[in-house]
Protein backbone atom coordinates (compact mmCIF):
# COMPACT_ATOMS: atom_id res chain seq x y z
CA UNK A 1 0.00 0.00 0.00
CA UNK A 2 0.98 3.69 -0.18
CA UNK A 3 1.67 5.80 2.67
CA UNK A 4 3.36 9.22 3.28
CA UNK A 5 6.40 8.85 5.35
CA UNK A 6 9.04 11.41 6.83
CA UNK A 7 12.50 10.46 8.62
CA UNK A 8 11.84 11.72 12.05
CA UNK A 9 14.63 14.50 12.88
CA UNK A 10 15.20 14.93 8.59
CA UNK A 11 13.61 18.13 7.60
CA UNK A 12 12.14 17.81 4.73
CA UNK A 13 12.56 14.12 4.27
CA UNK A 14 8.74 13.29 3.53
CA UNK A 15 7.45 11.55 0.61
CA UNK A 16 4.71 9.16 -0.70
CA UNK A 17 6.27 5.37 -0.46
CA UNK A 18 4.76 1.90 -0.89
CA UNK A 19 4.84 0.05 2.42
CA UNK A 20 3.72 -3.83 3.60
CA UNK A 21 -0.55 -3.77 3.59
CA UNK A 22 -0.82 -4.15 7.59
CA UNK A 23 -1.58 -7.65 8.43
CA UNK A 24 -4.34 -8.18 10.79
CA UNK A 25 -4.79 -10.82 13.51
CA UNK A 26 -8.46 -11.32 16.06
CA UNK A 27 -9.20 -9.44 17.39
CA UNK A 28 -8.24 -6.60 15.27
CA UNK A 29 -9.83 -4.30 12.94
CA UNK A 30 -8.43 -3.55 9.62
CA UNK A 31 -9.64 -0.04 8.57
CA UNK A 32 -9.54 1.74 5.06
CA UNK A 33 -8.41 5.31 5.59
CA UNK A 34 -10.65 8.22 4.09
CA UNK A 35 -9.05 10.78 4.96
CA UNK A 36 -6.18 12.97 7.79
CA UNK A 37 -6.54 15.97 9.49
CA UNK A 38 -3.49 18.39 9.11
CA UNK A 39 -1.88 20.05 12.07
CA UNK A 40 1.04 22.20 13.27
CA UNK A 41 2.21 18.58 14.94
CA UNK A 42 2.39 17.09 11.52
CA UNK A 43 4.27 20.27 10.31
CA UNK A 44 6.41 20.21 13.25
CA UNK A 45 7.77 16.31 12.21
CA UNK A 46 7.63 17.47 8.75
CA UNK A 47 10.42 20.34 9.93
CA UNK A 48 12.60 17.73 12.01
CA UNK A 49 11.54 19.19 15.62
CA UNK A 50 10.78 16.00 16.59
CA UNK A 51 8.79 13.04 15.77
CA UNK A 52 9.84 8.71 16.91
CA UNK A 53 9.74 5.69 14.52
CA UNK A 54 8.27 2.45 15.24
CA UNK A 55 11.45 0.37 16.42
CA UNK A 56 13.21 -1.83 13.49
CA UNK A 57 12.24 1.08 11.02
CA UNK A 58 13.77 4.33 9.83
CA UNK A 59 10.56 5.84 8.79
CA UNK A 60 7.50 7.21 10.40
CA UNK A 61 4.15 7.07 8.57
CA UNK A 62 2.49 10.59 9.45
CA UNK A 63 -0.63 10.98 10.23
CA UNK A 64 -3.08 11.48 13.28
CA UNK A 65 -6.35 12.97 12.97
CA UNK A 66 -8.22 10.40 11.15
CA UNK A 67 -11.52 9.10 9.17
CA UNK A 68 -11.93 5.77 7.83
CA UNK A 69 -14.00 2.83 7.34
CA UNK A 70 -14.17 -0.53 8.48
CA UNK A 71 -12.90 -2.87 5.76
CA UNK A 72 -12.10 -6.14 7.72
CA UNK A 73 -12.90 -7.07 11.46
CA UNK A 74 -13.44 -10.33 13.25
CA UNK A 75 -15.53 -11.19 16.56
CA UNK A 76 -15.10 -8.22 18.79
CA UNK A 77 -16.28 -6.93 21.92
CA UNK A 78 -16.92 -3.30 20.45
CA UNK A 79 -19.33 -4.72 17.40
CA UNK A 80 -17.68 -3.31 14.74
CA UNK A 81 -17.99 -4.36 11.68
CA UNK A 82 -17.01 -4.03 7.96
CA UNK A 83 -18.58 -0.99 6.32
CA UNK A 84 -18.88 1.14 9.83
CA UNK A 85 -17.47 4.43 10.04
CA UNK A 86 -14.39 4.68 12.72
CA UNK A 87 -11.93 7.24 14.25
CA UNK A 88 -8.65 5.51 16.12
CA UNK A 89 -7.83 7.36 19.67
CA UNK A 90 -3.92 7.95 19.27
CA UNK A 91 -2.16 7.51 21.84
CA UNK A 92 -1.10 4.23 23.53
CA UNK A 93 -0.20 3.39 27.47
CA UNK A 94 3.42 2.13 28.35
CA UNK A 95 1.41 -0.68 30.61
CA UNK A 96 4.52 0.46 33.02
CA UNK A 97 3.39 3.37 35.12
CA UNK A 98 0.36 3.15 37.45
CA UNK A 99 -2.07 6.02 35.05
CA UNK A 100 -1.21 3.89 32.25
CA UNK A 101 -2.10 0.46 34.22
CA UNK A 102 -5.39 1.97 34.86
CA UNK A 103 -6.33 3.15 31.70
CA UNK A 104 -5.23 6.79 31.61
CA UNK A 105 -2.98 6.47 29.38
CA UNK A 106 -3.17 10.16 28.74
CA UNK A 107 -1.84 10.92 31.57
CA UNK A 108 0.94 8.30 31.59
CA UNK A 109 3.73 9.44 33.77
CA UNK A 110 7.14 7.04 32.20
CA UNK A 111 7.27 9.03 28.95
CA UNK A 112 7.32 6.18 27.48
CA UNK A 113 3.47 5.75 25.74
CA UNK A 114 3.43 5.55 21.92
CA UNK A 115 1.81 7.88 19.61
CA UNK A 116 0.36 6.87 16.17
CA UNK A 117 2.04 9.33 13.34
CA UNK A 118 3.85 11.20 16.11
CA UNK A 119 6.10 8.81 18.46
CA UNK A 120 6.89 5.12 18.08
CA UNK A 121 4.09 4.08 16.13
CA UNK A 122 2.90 4.92 12.42
CA UNK A 123 0.18 6.96 11.77
CA UNK A 124 -3.09 7.23 9.53
CA UNK A 125 -1.34 8.82 6.72
CA UNK A 126 -1.94 5.30 4.55
CA UNK A 127 -4.08 3.55 2.35
CA UNK A 128 -4.73 0.89 5.45
CA UNK A 129 -4.15 0.48 9.09
CA UNK A 130 -5.03 -2.01 11.58
CA UNK A 131 -6.23 -1.47 14.99
CA UNK A 132 -7.38 -3.27 18.55
CA UNK A 133 -11.36 -2.90 18.57
CA UNK A 134 -10.84 -1.20 22.28
CA UNK A 135 -8.68 2.28 20.48
CA UNK A 136 -11.49 2.91 17.89
CA UNK A 137 -14.83 5.15 18.48
CA UNK A 138 -17.57 3.72 15.89
CA UNK A 139 -19.12 7.10 14.25
CA UNK A 140 -22.77 7.80 12.93
CA UNK A 141 -23.39 8.04 9.36
CA UNK A 142 -24.90 11.47 9.54
CA UNK A 143 -21.31 12.47 10.98
CA UNK A 144 -19.06 11.16 8.43
CA UNK A 145 -18.49 14.41 7.23
CA UNK A 146 -17.12 16.12 9.97
CA UNK A 147 -15.74 13.13 11.81
CA UNK A 148 -11.83 14.12 10.94
CA UNK A 149 -12.42 16.79 13.76
CA UNK A 150 -12.83 14.13 16.36
CA UNK A 151 -9.40 13.83 17.51
CA UNK A 152 -8.56 17.75 18.00
CA UNK A 153 -12.12 17.89 19.10
CA UNK A 154 -11.14 15.61 21.78
CA UNK A 155 -8.50 17.63 23.09
CA UNK A 156 -10.53 20.41 24.09
CA UNK A 157 -13.26 17.86 25.12
CA UNK A 158 -10.33 16.75 27.82
CA UNK A 159 -9.49 19.85 28.95
CA UNK A 160 -13.08 21.35 29.67
CA UNK A 161 -13.95 18.26 31.17
CA UNK A 162 -10.97 18.47 33.87
CA UNK A 163 -11.72 22.15 34.35
CA UNK A 164 -15.02 20.97 35.78
CA UNK A 165 -14.04 18.51 37.80
CA UNK A 166 -11.17 20.63 39.36
CA UNK A 167 -13.89 22.81 40.24
CA UNK A 168 -15.95 20.27 41.94
CA UNK A 169 -13.75 22.18 44.78
CA UNK A 170 -16.45 24.41 45.36
CA UNK A 171 -20.34 25.63 43.86
CA UNK A 172 -19.38 26.43 40.44
CA UNK A 173 -21.89 28.22 37.97
CA UNK A 174 -19.77 29.39 35.06
CA UNK A 175 -21.43 31.73 33.43
CA UNK A 176 -18.88 33.19 30.97
CA UNK A 177 -16.24 31.58 28.95
CA UNK A 178 -13.35 33.42 26.74
CA UNK A 179 -10.52 31.53 24.07
CA UNK A 180 -7.75 33.07 22.80
CA UNK A 181 -7.04 32.05 19.47
CA UNK A 182 -8.90 31.26 16.32
CA UNK A 183 -7.18 28.12 15.28
CA UNK A 184 -9.50 24.84 14.54
CA UNK A 185 -8.49 24.08 18.30
CA UNK A 186 -10.11 27.61 19.63
CA UNK A 187 -13.23 27.38 16.98
CA UNK A 188 -13.60 23.86 18.41
CA UNK A 189 -13.28 24.86 22.32
CA UNK A 190 -15.98 27.94 21.23
CA UNK A 191 -18.17 25.10 19.40
CA UNK A 192 -18.17 22.97 22.74
CA UNK A 193 -18.56 25.90 25.43
CA UNK A 194 -21.21 27.66 23.63
CA UNK A 195 -23.43 24.54 23.51
CA UNK A 196 -23.09 24.09 27.14
CA UNK A 197 -24.82 27.35 27.35
CA UNK A 198 -21.50 29.70 28.54
CA UNK A 199 -21.81 33.24 26.98
CA UNK A 200 -18.67 32.23 24.72
CA UNK A 201 -15.88 34.79 23.40
CA UNK A 202 -13.13 34.00 20.95
CA UNK A 203 -10.40 36.61 20.94
CA UNK A 204 -7.73 36.55 17.86
CA UNK A 205 -5.94 39.02 15.24
CA UNK A 206 -8.00 37.88 12.42
CA UNK A 207 -10.40 40.56 10.97
CA UNK A 208 -14.23 40.55 11.61
CA UNK A 209 -14.47 39.63 8.42
CA UNK A 210 -11.83 36.29 8.30
CA UNK A 211 -13.56 32.81 7.57
CA UNK A 212 -12.59 31.97 11.08
CA UNK A 213 -14.33 35.16 12.71
CA UNK A 214 -17.61 34.26 10.75
CA UNK A 215 -17.40 30.30 11.73
CA UNK A 216 -16.91 31.26 15.37
CA UNK A 217 -20.13 33.46 14.90
CA UNK A 218 -21.60 30.58 13.16
CA UNK A 219 -20.67 28.33 16.04
CA UNK A 220 -22.41 30.83 18.90
CA UNK A 221 -19.94 32.53 19.92
CA UNK A 222 -19.16 36.18 19.67
CA UNK A 223 -16.29 37.51 17.91
CA UNK A 224 -13.25 40.09 19.19
CA UNK A 225 -10.49 41.54 16.96
CA UNK A 226 -7.21 41.89 19.30
CA UNK A 227 -6.35 44.57 16.17
CA UNK A 228 -9.20 46.31 17.78
CA UNK A 229 -8.90 45.79 21.49
CA UNK A 230 -5.55 45.36 23.47
CA UNK A 231 -5.61 42.18 25.90
CA UNK A 232 -5.56 44.09 28.86
CA UNK A 233 -8.64 46.07 28.10
CA UNK A 234 -10.84 42.76 27.09
CA UNK A 235 -12.17 42.53 30.33
CA UNK A 236 -13.08 45.93 30.45
CA UNK A 237 -15.24 45.46 27.79
CA UNK A 238 -16.69 42.00 28.13
CA UNK A 239 -16.40 41.61 32.27
CA UNK A 240 -14.11 38.61 33.83
CA UNK A 241 -14.34 35.37 32.23
CA UNK A 242 -14.96 32.04 34.39
CA UNK A 243 -13.06 30.39 32.23
CA UNK A 244 -10.31 30.75 29.57
CA UNK A 245 -9.39 28.87 26.97
CA UNK A 246 -5.95 29.12 25.50
CA UNK A 247 -5.47 28.22 22.35
CA UNK A 248 -2.35 30.37 20.66
CA UNK A 249 0.43 28.77 21.36
CA UNK A 250 2.01 32.32 22.85
CA UNK A 251 3.29 32.53 26.04
CA UNK A 252 2.44 36.57 26.25
CA UNK A 253 -0.81 35.73 26.04
CA UNK A 254 -1.16 32.89 28.35
CA UNK A 255 -0.06 35.37 31.42
CA UNK A 256 -2.39 37.97 30.22
CA UNK A 257 -4.80 35.52 30.56
CA UNK A 258 -3.88 34.59 34.05
CA UNK A 259 -4.64 38.64 34.95
CA UNK A 260 -8.44 38.04 33.06
CA UNK A 261 -9.60 35.79 35.50
CA UNK A 262 -12.83 36.13 37.72
CA UNK A 263 -12.32 35.10 41.16
CA UNK A 264 -12.73 31.38 41.43
CA UNK A 265 -11.64 31.12 37.79
CA UNK A 266 -10.27 28.24 35.48
CA UNK A 267 -7.35 28.75 33.23
CA UNK A 268 -6.57 25.68 30.92
CA UNK A 269 -3.69 25.62 28.43
CA UNK A 270 -4.44 23.94 25.43
CA UNK A 271 -1.38 25.12 23.48
CA UNK A 272 2.22 24.06 23.28
CA UNK A 273 4.87 27.55 23.34
CA UNK A 274 7.36 26.89 20.72
CA UNK A 275 10.78 28.77 21.32
CA UNK A 276 12.85 29.99 24.31
CA UNK A 277 11.88 33.65 24.77
CA UNK A 278 12.67 35.49 28.18
CA UNK A 279 10.05 37.81 28.57
CA UNK A 280 9.28 40.60 31.87
CA UNK A 281 6.21 39.93 33.40
CA UNK A 282 4.48 41.29 36.09
CA UNK A 283 4.99 38.17 38.05
CA UNK A 284 4.33 39.69 41.84
CA UNK A 285 0.78 40.81 40.74
CA UNK A 286 0.18 37.57 38.69
CA UNK A 287 0.66 35.31 41.76
CA UNK A 288 -1.10 38.09 44.02
CA UNK A 289 -4.14 37.74 41.97
CA UNK A 290 -3.95 34.20 41.26
CA UNK A 291 -3.89 33.52 44.99
CA UNK A 292 -6.41 35.85 46.67
CA UNK A 293 -8.82 35.03 43.57
CA UNK A 294 -8.76 31.09 44.00
CA UNK A 295 -7.20 30.61 40.59
CA UNK A 296 -6.90 27.43 38.96
CA UNK A 297 -4.16 27.42 35.95
CA UNK A 298 -3.57 23.79 34.29
CA UNK A 299 -2.47 22.06 31.27
CA UNK A 300 -3.72 19.33 29.34
CA UNK A 301 -2.73 17.48 26.51
CA UNK A 302 -3.97 14.46 24.22
CA UNK A 303 -7.16 12.38 25.34
CA UNK A 304 -9.07 9.40 26.77
CA UNK A 305 -11.22 7.64 24.80
CA UNK A 306 -14.13 8.70 26.75
CA UNK A 307 -13.31 12.30 25.45
CA UNK A 308 -13.51 10.85 21.72
CA UNK A 309 -17.16 9.84 22.66
CA UNK A 310 -18.17 12.85 24.48
CA UNK A 311 -16.90 14.29 21.17
CA UNK A 312 -19.45 12.42 19.05
CA UNK A 313 -22.09 13.42 21.48
CA UNK A 314 -21.46 16.62 21.01
CA UNK A 315 -21.00 16.42 17.65
CA UNK A 316 -24.60 15.41 17.45
CA UNK A 317 -25.72 17.87 19.31
CA UNK A 318 -23.94 21.05 17.75
CA UNK A 319 -25.46 19.83 14.08
CA UNK A 320 -28.72 19.35 15.42
CA UNK A 321 -29.05 22.92 16.69
CA UNK A 322 -26.24 24.72 14.15
CA UNK A 323 -26.55 22.29 10.86
CA UNK A 324 -23.53 22.36 8.89
CA UNK A 325 -21.69 25.09 11.39
CA UNK A 326 -19.04 22.59 11.96
CA UNK A 327 -18.03 21.71 8.45
CA UNK A 328 -17.34 25.20 7.91
CA UNK A 329 -13.70 24.28 9.66
CA UNK A 330 -12.91 22.29 6.81
CA UNK A 331 -12.08 24.42 4.19
CA UNK A 332 -9.66 22.88 1.93
CA UNK A 333 -9.27 19.46 1.32
CA UNK A 334 -6.44 18.15 -0.82
CA UNK A 335 -6.55 14.93 -2.65
CA UNK A 336 -3.31 13.14 -1.19
CA UNK A 337 -1.06 13.05 -3.77
CA UNK A 338 -0.54 16.76 -3.33
CA UNK A 339 0.99 16.77 0.16
CA UNK A 340 3.41 19.17 -1.12
CA UNK A 341 0.77 22.09 -1.12
CA UNK A 342 0.24 22.33 2.71
CA UNK A 343 4.15 20.77 3.61
CA UNK A 344 6.50 24.00 3.69
CA UNK A 345 4.46 25.98 2.19
CA UNK A 346 2.46 29.25 3.25
CA UNK A 347 -1.35 27.89 4.75
CA UNK A 348 -4.32 30.16 4.66
CA UNK A 349 -7.65 28.57 5.48
CA UNK A 350 -8.96 26.58 8.89
CA UNK A 351 -8.45 23.18 8.25
CA UNK A 352 -6.87 20.89 5.65
CA UNK A 353 -7.51 17.65 5.39
CA UNK A 354 -5.82 14.82 2.46
CA UNK A 355 -8.32 13.12 1.11
CA UNK A 356 -7.03 9.33 0.68
CA UNK A 357 -10.08 7.64 -0.80
CA UNK A 358 -13.93 7.38 -1.07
Amino acid sequence: MKALTVKPHVKDSIQMRDVPDPARRNPEVKVRVIRAGLCGTDADIYEGNYGEPPPGDDFLILGHENFGVVEEAGQNDAGLKPGDFVVSTVRRPCSKCLNCQHGEMDFCSSGEYTERGIKGRHGFMAEYYVESPQYLIKIPPELQDIAVLLEPTSIVEKGIDHAYLIQRRITWQPQMALVMGAGPVGLLAAALLAARGLRTFVASLEAATDPRAEAAQSLGAQYLCLKDISLTDLPKQIGAPDLVIEATGKSSVVFAAMQMLAPNGVLCLLSVTGGSAIRPEPTDVINQDLVLRNSVVFGSVNAHPRHFKKGVEDFESIEKARPGALQKLLTTRLPWEEYGKWFGQKRSGIKTTLEISR
